[in-house]
């Protein structure tokens, strides 16, 4: 759907490097994961795919095309800072973005009305922007986002500012986009977002990609066979004697069970067989790394003088 060969761009005369050599492939009905700490160059590439602003040098193509003004009106773009007019009603602004796209008045009024019932959004039509709160106005600003039916779905930051449930509500609506054929980039801080979500991410840090792939690949190349077993009814004798000759880490008790982790690298028959003769196992699971661990360890393999930004402290 979407190829970046060789994006650069740079701000300031070129003191400030947004992009360095910037390359993704987005496959059609994929969800593509831009992952990186602020600053990274996530915003700086998906406005140049909107036309925002351009690249000094490089290529993107939509559908083997070289991006063009006409590409727009199959783009929706979700920005994180959000830009409704508050003085205008939800229902005027819909209309009036849906033209923008494209739309006749009909269609567009057609698929404001689907979308307010996907979102148990009914009664907002005539109020002005300025009287939702934060987290209704994200609502608005995803259904003008999708009201087009864009074929490519841009999504910066989209979880920020709502609750929990409404949250996995618009997760949901884009999962189901997806199902319907959509290509979406999903720029995001969220680890889950990413695990839970995405088909494909691209790691940026600086400026520079650090790795991309599927989800799934880029994760199990960053596993350390480290496995998680939980047992029952353990004799805390054996257990001690166990714990001598292997690498046990962070063990817990919680009534008769014991939970811990263990190399596995060597031999998982074997160690399976001893685990036998120490009690019940109720679990025995392979510990595949996070995102937020698999893009620290990235970056410490290709940067390893640079500080590294802990999605979870961020």
């Amino acid at each position: 759907m979407l190829t970046a060969e060789k994006v650069y761009k740079s701000y300031n005369a070129g003191k400030k490097i947004a992009l360095q050599d910037f390359s993704i492939q987005v496959p059609q009905g994929s969800i593509y994961g831009l992952l990186g700490p602020n600053g990274a160059g996530k915003t700086t590439f998906i406005r140049i795919i909107n036309q925002i602003t351009q690249a000094d040098r490089g290529e993107i193509r939509i559908n083997g095309e070289k991006l063009n003004p006409l590409h727009i009106r199959d783009i929706g773009y979700m920005p994180e800072e959000r830009g409704l007019y508050k003085n205008m009603t939800v229902g005027d602004q819909l209309l009036y973005f849906g033209k923008l796209k494209g739309m006749s008045g009909q269609d567009a009024l057609r698929e404001a009305k689907y979308w307010f019932d996907q979102l148990h959004i009914d009664q907002w039509w005539k109020k002005k922007l300025s009287e939702l709160s934060k987290g209704m106005a994200q609502k608005i600003q995803f259904v003008v986002t999708v009201l087009h039916k864009p074929g490519l779905l841009i999504l910066d930051e989209p979880f920020s500012g709502f609750d929990p449930v409404n949250a996995n509500l618009i997760k949901d609506q884009i999962l189901a986009l997806k199902e319907k054929g959509t290509t979406i980039i999903l720029s995001t801080h969220r680890m889950e977002s990413v695990e839970e979500m995405c088909d494909y991410v691209a790691l940026i840090n600086n400026s520079k990609k650090i790795l991309d792939g599927k989800v799934f690949d880029v994760r199990e190349k960053f596993k350390r066979n480290i496995f998680g077993v939980t047992l029952a009814d353990v004799q805390p004798e054996k257990f001690s004697v166990f714990c001598t000759t292997h690498e046990v880490r962070e063990y817990k008790t919680d009534n008769n069970l014991i939970s811990f982790e263990i190399d596995g690298s060597k031999d998982q028959n074997h160690l399976l067989s001893e685990l036998i003769q120490l009690g019940k196992i109720r679990s025995f699971d392979e510990k595949i790394p996070g995102m937020n661990e698999v893009f620290i360890t990235a970056v410490q393999q290709k940067f390893p003088e640079q500080p590294v930004v802990n999605y979870r402290e961020n």
